[in-house]
């Protein structure tokens, strides 16, 4: 009789600790049901704008080399040439302002002699680097011409830019935050929703290459022969890119 009453307690005890167990796996899924009906349906998109555009600017890189037995002979003469080069950019009306000379640099030229198995003075170099920046490109064919005319033996290159780049890229971005926004209505209206306020958008990047000329032997050739030749310098088109990434309520 008393093993009879221990096993009736003892399942007794094993239904209640089950509908106990019950409860309270009622009681964690019921917050997550609550949850997922309060979600909100979001749309997550990305947008790209494109602008194609002429340069309007151009930078010119280029040095006067001077060279000399004597490393005053060579500082003078380059002095000469630089001063010379100076006069002929002026005359194309080019600002103060857009002209940038940087310091003089002298150095003692050496070269290796294989006979005697080591290197020999030979002289000295004077290289004075400058840089235009020409805001009319119809004058820089004859800028070019003019300064291989005048003094400069080396040309580094040319490299096109903008001179509204700021505009450009506010320009360029509001394109992508609009194609954003068309693909995000497009993709609600499929599933017959609307367009909601936005949660989050954010600047993926602006791109603006700058097209380079880069002046070797056969451009700096080129160059003394192409005088008032705009063809000679023709940058092509400027391809400007922003993207962006936007995230929408839909309802």
């Amino acid at each position: 009789m008393g093993r009879l009453n221990f096993a009736t307690k003892l399942a007794q005890m094993v239904v209640i600790f089950g509908f106990g167990i019950q409860g309270a796996h009622a009681q964690v899924q019921a917050p997550a049901q609550e949850q997922l009906k309060g979600t909100l349906a979001q749309i997550t998109v990305s947008g790209e704008g494109v602008i194609t555009t002429m340069p309007d600017r151009a930078t010119v890189d280029f040095a006067v080399v001077s060279r000399n037995e004597l490393p005053d002979a060579a500082r003078i003469e380059n002095e000469k040439a630089a001063a010379t080069a100076l006069n002929a950019i002026r005359a194309l009306g080019v600002d103060e302002k857009d002209i940038q000379m940087q310091n003089m640099n002298l150095n003692q030229l050496r070269e290796y002699d294989p006979d005697r198995r080591t290197y020999i003075e030979n002289g000295f170099e004077a290289t004075r680097s400058l840089v235009v920046t020409v805001r009319d490109l119809k004058k820089l064919p004859d800028l070019v011409a003019a300064l291989v005319s005048n003094g400069a033996n080396r040309m580094n290159s040319i490299q096109y830019g903008l001179d509204n780049r700021d505009q450009v890229e506010l320009d360029v971005l509001r394109l992508a935050v609009a194609r954003a926004r068309a693909k995000a209505s497009i993709m609600a209206a499929e599933f017959g929703l609307e367009l909601g306020a936005v949660l989050q958008l954010n600047e993926q990047g602006i791109s603006i290459p700058s097209p380079v000329i880069r002046m070797e032997t056969a451009s700096y050739d080129m160059a003394s022969k192409s005088s008032g030749d705009p063809d000679a310098y023709a940058s092509g088109q400027i391809e400007v890119r922003a993207s962006v990434t936007a995230v929408f309520l839909v309802k």
